[in-house]
């Protein structure tokens, strides 16, 4: 769990219909989370739990440009922050690593993401495992940093289910 900073909070309501009225819920409530556009400010690679985990995890351990992560425990879902109009330097960057791109959701214009609230709690349905502390701009090499350890990381993950379907209980 991660808190976001009032640079932060800044950045992030700037992409709501309203600013204002987002940063009011904010003030009345910060673990409420928000319903935000994608593409106005930021892009969202979406993907489910496991391999998002994996691959924030990687990202983290190895010292990797990484932006804003949320993670949705009921819908079993994380998100990606990436800067806007990431989506075909995403795109090649996966073509490059695999020729069966990982499962994903690519949020930008036209698409919304409910965030987090500034304050959410260890537990809250919504909740930041990076969350935005400043302005976001992003670097090219955060795009494919993600793509990287997406690919790496689902390629890990079935590597492991199948180890565990070939193993046989040898207690």
């Amino acid at each position: 769990m991660q808190t976001m900073t009032r640079r932060g909070i800044e950045w992030l309501s700037r992409a709501a219909d309203d600013p204002a009225v987002c940063r009011t819920a904010w003030l009345d409530d910060p673990r409420q989370p928000y319903l935000l556009a994608a593409g106005r400010h930021f892009d969202v690679v979406a993907t489910d739990q496991t391999a998002g985990m994996e691959t924030f995890d990687q990202l983290r351990r190895r010292g990797m440009p990484v932006g804003p992560v949320m993670v949705d425990r009921a819908a079993d879902r994380m998100g990606f922050f990436l800067p806007r109009a990431s989506r075909d330097r995403f795109a090649r960057a996966l073509g490059r690593e695999t020729d069966n791109p990982p499962r994903h959701t690519f949020l930008d214009t036209g698409s919304y993401v409910v965030v987090p609230g500034p304050m959410s709690l260890t537990g809250d349905r919504f909740e930041w495992l990076d969350a935005p502390i400043r302005p976001q701009h992003g670097s090219p090499l955060q795009v494919v940093a993600l793509a990287v350890m997406l690919t790496a990381s689902c390629q890990l993950l079935a590597r492991i289910e199948q180890y565990g379907q070939e193993t046989v209980d040898v207690r």
